[in-house]
């Protein structure tokens, strides 16, 4: 979190028009009305694009195994420092399968033994990716010899999806939903 305050609040139900309203409603049925899509509701149209290609990038469109894409999206927002979308994706890589051991270990190394090959691949990827927007010939290679090209470029598209959102998120000050915890190695906001 960089923001003590958000500088733009996500939006109550009393502030909500009658088009903002039927954007949440599939979110408060499935139970994720979460102050991300209250925040991007400011700006329906961009939400409803941004939910399209979201929709791909967060479901079984996107090639890659659910494990390999969440590893992929909590180094993204741990690089990029968005401490909200590190806490939403927590709970996500829980379900996929992720302990307190691979939580911790996402903010290591990419080399860590505790990660498997195509998993130290992935997170020099999206470190590269984060950092310098470009993967470097010898991990493409390396990337190339244990993926396909769709996983290669859902790779490159999940990672810079989740570098979008974070620059989102960290930008405008969303604040942490009530079933989450902020990760005290992402409280930036007295840096």
């Amino acid at each position: 979190m960089r923001t003590h305050q958000p500088r733009l609040t996500p939006l109550p139900d009393d502030a909500l028009d009658a088009a903002q309203d039927a954007i949440l409603a599939p979110f408060r049925k499935s139970g994720r009305d979460y102050n991300i899509f209250r925040t991007f509701l400011r700006y329906p149209k961009a939400l409803k694009a941004f939910l399209g290609w979201g929709s791909h990038i967060l479901s079984d469109q996107n090639s890659l195994r659910p494990r390999l894409r969440e590893l992929a999206i909590l180094r993204t927002g741990y690089r990029c420092r968005a401490g909200y979308e590190f806490a939403r994706h927590v709970v996500i890589a829980r379900r996929e399968g992720f302990d307190d051991a691979d939580i911790s270990a996402i903010k290591g190394d990419a080399d860590d033994r505790h990660w498997s090959p195509l998993e130290q691949a992935i997170l020099a990827a999206t470190d590269a990716l984060v950092t310098d927007q470009f993967i470097p010939d010898a991990l493409w290679t390396e990337l190339s010899g244990l993926l396909d090209e769709r996983q290669l470029l859902d790779l490159i598209f999940t990672v810079g999806q989740y570098t979008m959102v974070s620059m989102f998120l960290n930008s405008v000050g969303v604040p942490l939903d009530d079933d989450v915890t902020l990760d005290p190695d992402l409280d930036a906001r007295d840096a």
